[in-house]
């Protein structure tokens, strides 16, 4: 597009922002990548990939014990928080290696710094004034901290980075984060509180995947208080000091507040450029991803849709093969896939049982609780839950929800299923692979309303 320094300004070097800027290089667009931070976005260095391997470590404290039950005796096993942060940051860095090599053989440029809008059409960066005929926003969101622990709190940004691991912890959420936290600090051997306001954790999801979690996450160890907030905070010479509204105090090393997230769109510039913004800060955009000012784009977290790495990546994908590949192409945002990486660790897709009775009225319900075999030998208290909400008049499987070992890629198999519109009895026809968790999901009978 001639009259400009860039076809595509991207801002933000996250999954969604990378894969965007890929694809519409591909497609043949001059195209800049501006990330302040590190390539990779809140995904690859301050989310999902280093979240999961610590989770991965969290479990071996369980393997190890389960081990006896199958002849096993491993004596002597010790946990070093060092030698896990330090292998983590490794995988990090290789990742991050790998996202500026795919941009680089793409042939965009990267430009480090923050970027804002000086004008519709100019960036300013790093002392530099650029101009673009197009500008994709693509910060993502940040973690939002309530002023009575501002002072004390901590955030997941820097749980990855803590130098020795912590002897109590205090969490406070009960969102994904604030669940995966819990897990993982609970596992590695730290006593972990977790505090959640509300009288269920993971707000959003189906009811018997919330009440089962709770439960499971109580067997762990986890001391969850639920109703609960804290009214301040303060240092003693042991830690930290909290009150809390029902009188109690509690003393801990480390707060970590999981709160929720803002999208990270202040001073970007975009208010003064015409953009409309809610009163979140989050972007307003049409189903092509597409602000009210019609040349800038917004993809991700920093739209509020659906606050998922997966989904903000589609977004990319989609806004590339819109605006430069000339196939406009709107994002799905309905029967999404999600997990939750807690022990045990939870996935659904789909309606959930209250969605469902909103939307399509009567309904069936197949449930089915059961202890995995693994743990006849093992001995653990652990129950798995398996869940599909089934639409009364067509049979068509609106949603499917588990907790339990392997449930994030059990569901990842089925989400196919529930997004072609499979019925219960296209379900019931599948033969079972046999001995698995899985199978009950084709062999459930019995529905409930």
């Amino acid at each position: 597009m001639p009259g400009y320094d860039f076809d595509l300004f991207v801002i933000g070097g996250g999954s969604g922002g990378v894969r965007a800027a890929r694809l519409a290089a591909g497609y043949g667009a001059r195209v800049a990548v501006a990330e302040e931070h590190r390539i990779g976005g809140t995904c690859v260095i301050r989310g999902c990939i280093p979240k999961k391997l610590l989770a991965y470590a969290a479990h071996y404290a369980a393997d190890i014990e389960d081990a006896a039950g199958f002849g096993w005796r491993i004596e002597g096993a010790h946990f070093d928080w060092p030698t896990l942060i330090a292998n983590k940051d490794c995988e990090i860095d290789r990742l991050n290696g790998i996202y500026k090599k795919l941009l680089a053989d793409a042939g965009v440029t990267m430009i480090e710094g923050r970027a804002v809008l000086a004008d519709p059409h100019t960036i300013a960066i790093a002392g530099r004034r650029l101009t673009a005929a197009r500008v994709l926003i693509a910060v993502g969101a940040w973690p939002e901290v309530p002023d009575e622990m501002a002072a004390h709190a901590i955030t997941s940004n820097e749980a990855f980075h803590l130098p020795a691991l912590p002897r109590r912890v205090v969490i406070v959420g009960g969102g994904f984060v604030a669940v995966e936290f819990a897990s993982i600090f609970n596992g590695l051997g730290s006593t972990v509180v977790q505090l959640y306001r509300g009288e269920k954790i993971l707000r959003g999801f189906d009811d018997d995947v919330r009440q089962t979690l709770a439960v499971e996450l109580i067997k762990t160890g986890i001391d969850l208080r639920l109703n609960s907030t804290i009214r301040a905070v303060e240092k003693s010479s042991a830690g930290l000091l909290l009150d809390l509204a029902d009188g109690t105090r509690l003393e801990t090393d480390v707060l970590l507040c999981a709160t929720g997230r803002r999208p990270k769109t202040a001073g970007l510039g975009l208010s003064e450029a015409g953009v409309t913004l809610d009163d979140r800060g989050a972007v307003i955009v049409d189903a092509y991803s597409c602000s009210n000012v019609g040349h800038i784009h917004a993809i991700g977290d920093c739209t509020d849709r659906r606050n998922l790495t997966p989904v903000a990546i589609r977004e990319g994908a989609a806004f590339a093969d819109t605006v430069f590949g000339g196939r406009p192409t709107p994002v799905d945002h309905a029967t999404v896939p999600m997990a939750v990486f807690s022990q045990p660790p939870v996935a659904c897709v789909g309606l959930t049982q209250a969605e469902a009775h909103a939307l399509h009225g009567a309904v069936d319900i197949y449930r089915s609780t059961f202890r995995p075999m693994k743990h006849t030998l093992s001995g653990r208290d652990e129950r798995t839950m398996m869940k599909l909400v089934v639409e009364r008049t067509g049979g068509r499987v609106l949603g499917a929800h588990m907790v339990g070992a392997d449930a994030p890629e059990i569901i990842q198999g089925l989400a196919i299923a529930v997004k072609l519109g499979a019925t219960k009895e296209d379900f019931d026809r599948t033969v079972a692979i046999h001995p698995t968790a899985a199978e009950e999901f084709v062999l459930m009978r019995g529905a409930v309303p």
